[in-house]
Formats: structure tokens, sequence, C-alpha cells
């Protein structure tokens, strides 16, 4: 009598169907888990790369707006704009007023008297735009 068991293809084996059921119901839930778990690795791993890639965009941004680089907004150009205009109303003003010809209102005579308050305003015009514009590259990040 020998205590060596012969296996091979042929060789039969018996098991209660129950622990059969439960045997392909514990694979099945561990196959389940595992794609479960893989799944959500995945997914974390998508979200690191989009969130990386929006990093650089941002870093992007946040270096070369400032600079210009980018662009401007259509406020700050029609800001600038309107300085350089009051800039040359003002140039021409004064050079009026230093050749001594200024214009001259027939219901009225200018003195320098109105000069005077005519450049205070517009100088009040130009500091008011200067700092609309310091604000607005304030509130964008400059």
């Amino acid at each position: 009598m020998s205590d060596a068991i012969d296996v091979s293809d042929k060789t039969k084996f018996a098991m209660p169907i129950r622990n059969l059921i439960s045997l392909i119901a514990s694979v099945a839930v561990g196959v389940w888990a595992y794609f479960g778990i893989i799944e959500r690795l995945n997914r974390i791993e998508t979200n690191n790369i989009l969130m990386q890639a929006d990093l650089i965009k941002n870093t992007e941004f946040r270096i070369k707006w400032p600079r210009g680089d980018l662009g401007s907004l259509p406020a700050d150009a029609e800001q600038f704009m309107l300085i350089e205009h009051l800039s040359g109303e003002f140039d021409k003003l004064l050079n009026n007023i230093e050749t001594g010809k200024a214009p001259f209102d027939q219901q009225q005579a200018l003195t320098l008297d109105f000069y005077k308050q005519r450049i205070e305003t517009l100088e009040g015009k130009v500091e008011t735009l200067k700092d609309n514009v310091a604000n607005l590259k304030a509130h964008n990040g400059n």
C-alpha cells in the first residue's frame, strides 16, 4: 500500500457544492475589489496630471500677464489713449501760454488765472486716470 497520490488529468475530485459556490464568490469579490482599487488609482492619477497642467498654465499666466506678454485689457488701452490725449492737450496749452498765443474768446478775456485753473483741472484728470490704471494693474495682480 502506497501513500503517494496519483494526480493526472483524469483525477476526480469531490467537493460540496456550497464550498464551490463560496470559493467562486470569494474569487469574484477579490477580482471586483482589485479592479475597484485600480480604477480609483487611475482616477487619482488622471486628476493629478490635469492639476499639473493647470498649474503650469497658471504659473505661465501669472508671470507673463504683468509683463504684457499676453496682451492687455481693452480698458487699459482706452485709458492709455486718454492719458496720451490729455498729455498732448496739456502740452499744446502750455506751449500756447508760453508763446503768448493763448486762444481769445470775444466774450471773455483769458487771464493767467483761467489757464492756471485749466491746467490744474487737466493735471487732476491725468492723475485720476493714472490712479485708475494703477488700480486696474493692482486688481489684475501686478
